[in-house]
């Protein structure tokens, strides 16, 4: 057991009580992209963090999946746990099936560790070139991890931001495995939805074999309104953008709630109002199913896929 240390100044804590959604999820939902915090008594938070979140373990996710109503969940390794993935997968495994991890490794893993992983239920790595929260992302050695992950059949997610994909687009086109891009690949909304800088990025969509997460719009929005106190139409700003993709890709998207939120310094949002968002960008039904259950299902349960 290791002794709590204190939060991150200003850290915004998870939502405590977030309201019961209108929209009801379809049958199998997945959330594509939450994460565990801890709890640091238990799993201890990485030396070289560059952030201190407050605990949000397994327990507490699992009963926001359950008050959403979603069925499954994919966990993704918090930066703040560095390559220590065992909070993440001590959660999968405490899931009964109903989770799969994303890990952070090095490129020194071993083969071994990496079958233990896949065993317990992980099914990617997640490269971060977001430089506020890693110090550096060397392309020789995100490709080795690559070509080891690639015969277990894994991807790569990816976590950039918008104005770094032109310097980097040639090495993710190089990688021997499907990529799956966080947050829409994090636009400036204040440009427009249909313009060359967001164009950009869906033509390197459309080129590989590359997923999209519609995801975070709490983390992309500059004039909101903010998903809180019952607003029902929040994140106004982001709409056009998830729309696009979701209409364009709609076999390749994906959807997730971010919990538990790390690093917003605004506002924390209510989670409920999160999903009530969904049909502000996947417009019918056909294309909420795909995005909730039919793609989540094949990338991550490709076993039982229609």
């Amino acid at each position: 057991m290791s002794t709590p240390v204190p939060k991150t100044p200003g850290w915004l804590d998870w939502h405590p009580d977030p309201s019961t959604p209108a929209f009801r999820l379809p049958p199998g939902a997945v959330d594509t992209h939450c994460h565990v915090f801890g709890p640091q008594r238990a799993f201890p938070f990485a030396p070289e963090r560059k952030y201190t979140p407050c605990d949000g373990g397994k327990d507490q996710l699992f009963a926001l999946r359950d008050h959403l109503g979603i069925a499954r969940n994919v966990i993704v390794q918090a930066t703040c746990h560095g390559a220590d993935n065992s909070a993440m997968v001590d959660a999968v495994r405490a899931s009964g099936g109903r989770a799969r991890g994303i890990a952070t490794v090095r490129p020194d893993v071993t083969e071994g560790e990496l079958k233990r992983l896949d065993a317990a239920g992980v099914r990617g790595v997640r490269f971060n070139f977001v430089r506020r929260l890693v110090d550096a992302s060397p392309h020789d050695d995100l490709s080795a991890i690559a070509k080891k992950i690639a015969p277990l059949g894994w991807h790569v997610v990816l976590y950039f931001e918008s104005a770094d994909l032109p310097e980097l687009a040639d090495f993710f086109a190089s990688l021997p495995t499907p990529l799956v891009v966080d947050h829409m690949g994090r636009p400036d909304v204040t440009r427009p939805a249909d313009g060359p800088e967001f164009s950009r990025f869906l033509r390197f969509v459309d080129a590989g074999d590359v997923w999209v997460k519609v995801s975070c719009p709490e983390r992309l929005s500059v004039t909101g309104p903010a998903a809180r106190d019952g607003e029902r139409h929040p994140y106004t700003d982001v709409v056009p953008f998830a729309r696009r993709v979701v209409e364009e890709f709609g076999d390749r998207v994906l959807w997730g709630t971010d919990w538990p939120h790390p690093n917003l310094t605004d506002h924390m949002p209510d989670d409920g109002l999160l999903v009530d968002h969904i049909p502000q960008v996947a417009v019918s039904a056909d294309l909420r199913r795909r995005l909730l259950v039919d793609n989540p299902t094949r990338l991550y349960w490709p076993g039982e896929a229609a």
